[in-house]
């Protein structure tokens, strides 16, 4: 019989795995936060890095759910390991060692994978392991609605960004005057994407505050007051320093923003993109997001992702002890994740049409307000992908007892490793993901990544509320697809990256299973010594 305290090397282990089940969980789910905005040129790589630091850290750390569930789906119960806990305790430290295993695995050949998926197939492993496949649901209430959102969530994502971009770009972007509409119309675009987001970050991203009670009309008054005050803030602030940077190319700086009504005429600067072509290199801060220190050579791998010739050595043969620390630090943020001038995906992005760069400039800000809001949401709420399991086997290890409710309490410094472990993890490995996921599937501008952020934030959201099986990283796939047959050719999108993405959401149970099933029957059925 288990008494508290018993298997500490298993709490251990843990500890150690569930650090880089998160860090999977930053190098692929969190990209996605960032891989459009990124690939558009709205945000350097660097600058994505830095932001998802305190997006992901706070909302995880703030916001992050005080329980989670013991095994998550309900597809397993916990109550076959009501007499034996510890035998949970290793089938959640197996789960773990799976689902890190195949994210881990994915992330290096850049399919964007479900981590939820992930650590579900991981319980699923265990559960056939430990009592046979009689022992799992399979009905819809359980893997079936899994399979169900291979499908729903891109085609339902795809949808909805697909009628987003139509609108901005017949009413915007094929306009006459392009920059006179978008000065007039993006008001309202800032309305209804912060509403949008501030609905979805209280009624789906606090679930360990008091917003999680409030009811629907209470949330959407609030996010209505708050789409206002953002929509007032356009108006009076944002798109006079809209007017004077991009149409009288006034010398001013982000921060001029706030108090451009008392700013006085500034004289002009040419640092604005001259022509259509030249968007693929701006961004906010008038920079790339290509680090020159690497050149742009390229090759294709498996799977059809294009990657640079980033490993050639390139470096001078003498390097300082401060930069070789410098390397390894930078080493995930120094990379060419736009792959803009890449021959291997050049026809693809040839067959995007290009519009008026200083319009697809103003929604720049948009597109990071997106990616900022989806990033919070999604370390309030994901994050138990790895911290639940982690807090499960450290409920064990404390009580020896398990808790049939299928609920376990989240100490808060399980969030904080949780987050810290997401935050490295985008910042060294991250930009596989958003290679894939950015230029190397279709053409992003700034208007294309706005779209597909917020069509995949709104599916995200509505299917969460009628009860639909959807996935994060599914629907942001889908939107990408979307918005690449767009424009209206079917050469516009990289079909067989998105065979490939497909194929790793399907391997992803089986694999994870398998691994952590694996683990599980050499660890309980193995020979003892007593």
């Amino acid at each position: 019989m288990m008494l508290p305290y018993d298997y500490t090397w298993m709490f251990g282990l843990t500890m150690v795995v569930a650090f880089m089940d998160a860090y999977g969980i930053g190098a692929n789910d969190v990209a996605n936060s960032f891989a459009t905005s990124v690939a558009s040129g709205s945000l350097t790589l660097a600058q994505a890095c830095i932001v998802a630091c305190f997006t992901e850290f706070l909302g995880a750390f703030l916001l992050g759910a005080n329980t989670a569930d013991t095994i998550k789906g309900g597809i397993l119960s916990v109550a076959r390991f009501e007499e034996t806990p510890e035998l949970l305790m290793l089938g959640m430290t197996c789960a773990i060692c799976g689902s890190a295993a195949w994210v881990l695995f994915a992330t290096h050949k850049g399919w964007p994978v479900s981590t939820t998926h992930s650590i579900v197939g991981a319980v699923i492993g265990v559960g056939i392991a430990a009592f046979g496949g009689n022992s799992i649901n399979w009905g819809w209430k359980g893997v079936g609605q899994i399979i169900c959102s291979w499908f729903l969530s891109p085609i339902l994502a795809g949808f909805v960004s697909a009628i987003i971009y139509s609108i901005t770009k017949y009413g915007i972007l094929r306009r006459k005057d392009s920059v006179k509409w978008a000065l007039r119309i993006i008001p309202a675009y800032f309305f209804f994407t912060t509403a949008i987001e501030a609905f979805y970050l209280i009624y789906k991203g606090a679930p360990g505050t008091s917003a999680a009670k409030m009811s629907v009309g209470v949330i959407v008054g609030i996010a209505f007051g708050i789409g206002a005050f953002f929509a007032l803030f356009a108006i009076f602030f944002f798109c006079p320093w809209l007017k004077r940077r991009v149409v009288g190319r006034e010398e001013l700086k982000w921060y001029h923003i706030f108090v451009i009504p008392f700013i006085g005429y500034r004289a002009p600067k040419n640092v604005m993109p001259e022509n259509n072509d030249a968007i693929h290199a701006e961004t906010i801060s008038s920079g790339s997001s290509e680090n020159k220190e690497f050149p742009n050579d390229t090759k294709e791998t498996e799977g059809g992702a294009v990657q640079t010739n980033e490993d050639i050595n390139n470096e001078p043969k003498e390097l300082t002890i401060k930069d070789k620390i410098l390397k390894v630090l930078l080493h995930g943020i120094r990379k060419d994740v736009r792959n803009l001038g890449n021959a291997q995906v050049q026809s693809v992005h040839a067959a995007a049409e290009i519009y008026d760069s200083d319009v697809e400039y103003m929604f720049s800000f948009l597109q990071v307000i997106t990616a900022c809001m989806a990033s919070f949401a999604h370390g309030s709420n994901d994050v138990s992908n790895a911290v639940g399991p982690l807090s499960a086997v450290f409920e064990i290890w404390k009580t020896a007892q398990v808790d049939l409710t299928n609920k376990v309490p989240v100490p808060l410094w399980i969030l904080a490793y949780g987050g810290v472990a997401i935050d490295i993890g985008l910042a060294t490995f991250g930009y596989k993901i958003i290679r894939v996921l950015g230029n190397n599937i279709t053409l992003f501008t700034p208007t294309r990544g706005f779209s597909a952020e917020l069509g995949a934030a709104l599916t995200v959201l509505t299917c969460t509320k009628l009860g639909l099986p959807v996935s994060t990283t599914h629907c942001i796939t889908g939107a990408t697809a979307a918005i690449g047959l767009c424009n209206g050719k079917l050469s516009a999108v990289n079909w067989k990256m998105l065979g490939w993405c497909f194929s790793s959401w399907i391997f992803t149970l089986p694999v994870a299973g398998t691994i952590a099933g694996l683990l599980f029957s050499f660890a309980a059925y193995a020979p003892a010594m007593i």
